[in-house]
């Protein structure tokens, strides 16, 4: 009988490490895009396929957004105060995105890509 329990507490710590490391396997990477007049840092990800990963956004001086409609991305982004918006990549491409609150005379000029791989 000891060792059926023993057995049976075995199995079940393997269980148990195989579904944490499961669990940590499927944490989405975090990738760290800075927002400042009148450009993002970086400028261009390369994301793949079904993979999702965290976007950690920071501003870096004053108030911005980052819109990327074909990635259903629109978040405001705070001096001070970091963002984080969770895109699953379905298909691939270029997706492009833009700065979507004005900060002053070249917010025209904040834009962003991400290319979507298989």
């Amino acid at each position: 009988m000891k060792l059926f329990f023993y057995s049976l507490l075995a199995s079940m710590s393997i269980v148990s490490v195989h579904t944490q490391s499961m669990a940590y396997a499927q944490e989405p990477h975090i990738i760290e895009i800075h927002a400042h007049r009148f450009s993002f840092e970086p400028s261009e990800i390369t994301l793949k396929r079904d993979e999702p990963v965290t976007l950690r956004l920071i501003s870096d001086d004053v108030s911005h957004s980052l819109m990327i409609p074909d990635l259903g991305v629109n978040q405001e982004i705070k001096k001070g105060k970091p963002a984080d918006v969770n895109v699953d990549p379905k298909s691939v491409g270029d997706f492009h995105g833009q700065c979507g609150h004005f900060c002053g005379g070249g917010h025209g000029s904040m834009t962003f890509v991400v290319h979507v791989k298989d």
